[in-house]
């Protein structure tokens, strides 16, 4: 056994999360963070809701509110369609928390005792017709490098290099389209060539594990050739304050700078919510404890660069040497587990546009199952991919319906009418144990799948046993079992064909945990044989660090009876009952219906 930090990107909280985000960063971690704890490992699963930065102002300005009203209304949609699709956190939490304000605060220092952190002069892109600084991601332009007319602030996603604002040709507000004005302003710059040399050895070291996805490590390595120094403090006035800075109240840490340190908050805040404060050093401070980073494609600059980049700083691993501080030598990243994006048909969602599918609609309208199949077996993992509504309506009905949902529904039947509770074996023929076999060898051949992050090899695998399983159906014929001659022989294939369905739900557990409960009901079983994350809402750790909470949502869970990664025997005797279907076939005018809302 070994301890995984599962470390989940932070939705950030201007308004709620459509389907293309938790396709990138939700159910992919979920299905991983399920296995390993199935599988014997030591999980701890954290996130929370992004809360500053200036979107959030934006947003908030639009619809009237303040930046602490809205990110308190994001922050609760959010935590329960997070929920609702079953993702188990150890903890999901929030940016705007006094116990988040200080981790932060502490790295900042570190890294600036270090040497890391230069003061500098620099441009400051500012709105004319507001006053307000606008961030990098909200300037557009033309890239200097490749000519790509709708770079961004930060980087051009057509080239991946990094760029500011200044670099930008013809830059333009993606607020109003007016041309930023710049200005001179102070900022402190995190030190990034100080620690290229580290940064590369890291990324190299990487590389030859073999485990990255080719994609994510050449983008990563190829943004190390044009690294500079990188501003970690912005002009605005809602944000983390600047240690040293505390008399400039319109002085606050970057939007991703604090950001990125959430998953160590976010540890930090679990331990002392467990009683236990310093057990979070066992995922961060154990060099045998491995760390696995889930997000989009967007976000690999931040979590292979900025991010190591100030964990190198505060361990004292750069060129200027240095101490690490309170919280000891921090471990990086294993790997960065990064999806590419999903479309909504042959173009990108567009919340502004309304070319949009929140996960909340989904879930009240078809439940978390379908989603979460759709997402593992076609979804963004190594190149876009693309939803359609005919596509979900047909996975949901021939596949999830007519496959796995009609092999528990059949095998439970006809348990139900012949014996109503599990039979007892007799002796097991050829077919028998061929199908068994191939069932018990599902656990090696999806598991290593999920280990490498192929869900969609993985489902799909899992998918083809389920289609063994039928078709040992088929070829036994028990439903034909009819003379008092046969009962021996059709309480053999029923028995195995309940073991197979019980070991097949356990395969697809990782993927569809709701299904997996309602299936474990089915053969009998009581109780969630599969835990399910809750919400609770608790008290402020520090109510007093300046962040202004008192309480809030969090999603939590206990996971400590989480099943084996393994063949179960069922139990002789077990009552079996008429089950009721697990999955629902949609109706085709699903596609005509859903169509018709985004033109309403």
């Amino acid at each position: 056994m070994s301890r995984v930090l599962s470390a989940v990107a932070w939705p950030y909280a201007n308004g709620p999360r459509h389907i293309g985000h938790v396709a990138g960063f939700g159910v992919p971690s979920d299905v991983f963070s399920r296995y390993m704890r199935m599988a014997g490992h030591e999980v701890l699963m954290v996130s929370g809701t992004d809360e500053h930065g200036t979107p959030i102002l934006v947003t908030a300005d639009k619809e009237g509110k303040t930046a602490r009203e809205l990110a308190d209304d994001s922050n609760r949609v959010i935590v329960e369609d997070l929920q609702g699709l079953g993702l188990s956190y150890d903890l999901f939490t929030r940016t705007t928390t006094g116990n988040h304000y200080g981790v932060v605060q502490e790295m900042f220092s570190t890294c600036l005792r270090n040497g890391y952190m230069v003061e500098q002069t620099s441009l400051s892109a500012i709105s004319p017709s507001t006053g307000r600084t606008l961030p990098d991601r909200y300037i557009e332009g033309t890239c200097p490098i490749c000519k790509y007319a709708d770079a961004r602030g930060d980087q051009c996603d057509n080239c991946g290099n990094q760029l500011d604002p200044t670099d930008l040709l013809e830059p333009r507000s993606k607020i109003n389209g007016e041309t930023p004005q710049f200005v001179e302003t102070q900022h402190w710059f995190l030190d990034l060539p100080a620690v290229a040399d580290a940064l590369g050895e890291w990324l190299d070291g990487r590389e030859a594990s073999g485990t990255w996805r080719p994609n994510v490590i050449k983008f990563s390595q190829n943004i190390l050739e044009e690294i500079r120094p990188r501003a970690m403090t912005r002009d605005i006035d809602w944000g983390i304050p600047v240690p040293g800075w505390e008399d400039q109240p319109n002085k606050r840490l970057y939007v991703w700078f604090d950001a990125v340190i959430g998953y160590l908050s976010a540890s930090i805040e679990w331990a002392r919510r467990l009683g236990e404060p310093e057990k979070w050093r066992e995922w961060w401070n154990d060099a045998d404890a491995e760390a696995f980073y889930f997000m989009g494609k967007d976000n690999i600059v931040f979590h292979s660069q900025i991010w190591p980049a100030e964990l190198l700083a505060h361990n004292g691993q750069g060129e200027r040497g240095g101490e690490p501080g309170a919280f000891g030598v921090l471990n990086l990243p294993t790997e960065v587990v990064s999806s590419e994006f999903l479309t909504f048909g042959d173009a990108q969602f567009s919340t502004s546009r309304g070319h949009v599918i929140y996960v909340r609609d989904m879930l009240e309208r078809y439940g978390p199952d379908p989603l979460r199949y759709f997402i593992c077996a076609a979804g963004p993992e190594t190149s876009d991919a693309a939803f359609t509504w005919a596509d979900f309506v047909t996975r949901n009905n021939s596949e999830l319906v007519a496959g796995w949902g009609n092999l528990v529904n059949r095998t439970a039947t006809m348990v139900a009418k012949n014996f109503g509770e599990v039979p007892a074996a007799g002796p097991l023929e050829e077919v028998d144990e061929t199908v068994l076999a191939t069932v018990r060898g599902g656990f090696e051949s999806v598991g290593s799948l999920i280990e490498r992050h192929r869900l969609r090899a993985a489902i799909a695998e899992a998918m083809r046993v389920v289609g063994e399983v039928n078709k040992y159906l088929t070829v036994t014929e028990p439903y034909k079992m009819k003379d008092e001659s046969q009962r021996e022989r059709l309480a053999t294939v029923l028995h195995v064909a309940l073991q197979c369905v019980s070991d097949c739900n356990t395969l697809l557990a990782p993927f569809l945990p709701h299904a997996a409960n309602k299936v474990h009901a089915v053969l009998g079983g009581e109780g969630e044989k599969f835990p399910m994350p809750v919400i609770e809402q608790v008290d402020e750790l520090e109510p007093d660090n300046g962040a202004g909470l008192t309480t809030y949502p969090v999603i939590t869970g206990d996971y400590s009876a989480t099943p084996a990664w393994e063949s179960r025997p069922i139990v002789v005797g077990t009552p079996i009952a008429k089950p009721t279907p697990v999955f629902t076939k949609l109706d085709p005018s699903v596609v005509e219906e859903e169509l018709a809302r985004l033109d309403a």
